[in-house]
């Protein structure tokens, strides 16, 4: 096992240990610590699927995409049990 910074251990991947449908030079050669400084800051990092990150031309137009539907989700959790027994008392089943 390796250690890392902070002395705690780190499982490492044998390439005998991947997947069948996983092939080495397929990943790329990778960069080690390239979100480091992000990570340090406290920033959460997400990828995004090729189809959505295209919708989005930068990471502001990303977080307030999110910030809409965030206040859009807390606008429609305020239903209480009266609205949802007339709604049900309302329809015709």
């Amino acid at each position: 096992m390796q250690q890392d910074k902070k002395g705690k251990y780190m499982k490492t991947v044998k390439h005998k240990a991947m997947r069948k449908e996983y092939r080495r030079k397929d990943l790329g050669k990778g960069t080690r610590g390239k979100y480091y400084k992000e990570y340090q800051k406290g920033t959460n990092l997400v990828l995004l699927s090729p189809d959505v990150a295209a919708a989005f031309p930068d990471e502001a137009s990303v977080n307030d995409a999110l910030r809409t539907l965030m206040k859009i989700g807390r606008q429609s959790v305020g239903t209480t049990k009266r609205s949802t027994k007339s709604r049900l008392a309302s329809s015709s089943w």
